[in-house]
Order: structure tokens, then sequence, then C-alpha cells
């Protein structure tokens, strides 16, 4: 398994607009977020074995916050010609079968996963009320073949902090995982941002 850090989007950007399928039907949008305290937006993959390792942390997060005011989307940016098992039926099927109860959401041309600069599954963005970024890193420091408990201890640390109205700690670690697989020259180059 090849091991692709997050680009640690500077803190205090605004989050990027977005309009997107559903895997289950329908699309979202950043605008259907507005007025919620606290928005998180993951970039996950159905066959990357870092996010199927916290996945059960994954669903029981969306549980846990559902009705605290965190909102939270999942978006998969994967180049499904290449990695149908990254398709939005595919997605669906992921959904239903582990919890997830915040939409799945399908970036097919990969524009948004370039919007955030993100860069591996599993990538957290989390934004305040005034949607900065106040936190981006990792759900926790589990990963395939280590012996942490996948508690998303880190995440969970940053949404309390912005629901009570605190500061994040700006010292965060960086996400890891799968790299996203981009179609052929969509490749992105965010060491000139």
């Amino acid at each position: 398994m090849a091991l692709t850090p997050s680009t640690m989007l500077e803190l205090g950007t605004r989050m990027p607009e977005f309009d997107l399928p559903a895997a289950g039907g329908g699309r979202v949008s950043s605008a259907d977020l507005g007025g919620a305290p606290a928005v998180l937006v993951m970039f996950l993959s159905n066959h990357c074995p870092y996010v199927q390792h916290i996945r059960g942390g994954l669903a029981a997060l969306g549980r846990d916050y559902r009705d605290r005011g965190l909102k939270i989307v999942a978006v998969c940016s994967n180049d499904v010609e290449s990695y149908p098992d990254d398709s939005p039926e595919m997605m669906r099927r992921e959904a239903d079968e582990h919890g997830y109860v915040f939409p799945y959401l399908h970036d097919a041309d990969q524009s948004v996963a370039k919007a955030f600069e993100a860069a591996c599954t599993p990538d957290l963005f989390l934004f305040d009320a005034s949607r900065r970024l106040v936190y981006r890193g990792q759900f926790d420091g589990a990963r395939p073949r280590n012996d942490v408990p996948v508690t998303g201890s880190d995440i969970r640390a940053a949404a309390d902090a912005v629901l009570a109205g605190r500061a994040v700690p700006a010292n965060q670690i960086p996400s890891a995982g799968c790299n996203i697989k981009w179609k052929p020259g969509n490749e992105p180059n965010y060491a000139s941002s």
C-alpha cells in the first residue's frame, strides 16, 4: 500500500463551493449546508484499505454528530473508469452496508477534489460557521496493521471544539492513505498553490 499524505491546505481557507450528485439520489451543494455551525467534508474511496480500516468509525461519527449541528458529506473523486469499485452504484452499496448516515457524493470530473486540494483517502476538511477551514488532518492514529484503536479522536476533538465555540489547535497531524485516483492527464499540481 502506497501512503500519500494530505496537502494540509492552509487554515482559514474558505470552503470551496460544490454541487454534486449523491450516490443515493438527488444532489447536495455547499449551499444546502448553510446555517450549520460546522461542516465536515471527507474524501473517501470504497476500495482504499485506509478508508476500509476506519469505515465503522466514520459511520459512528455520522450517527454521533447527526443531531449536534455538524453537517457531514463524503466525496469520492476517483476515476471510476479505472476503479469501478468507486462507481456511484458501489458508493451507494458502501453507504448502505456500513451505515453511513451522511450523503456520499460523486465528483466525476474531479474538480471538487482539486478545489479542496484533496490528495488522499481519507482526507478530512472541517469548516466553522463562517466556512473557514479550522481542521485538516487525520481521523485518528489508526492505520491498517497498527494496534491503534479506531476512535476518530482527532476529528472528534476538532468538531467538539468548533461546536463549543473554541479554537481548534493549529498543530494538526496530516491524514494519510491511498492517493486519489486521477483520470489520465487530470493530475493536479498542488505544489504551486
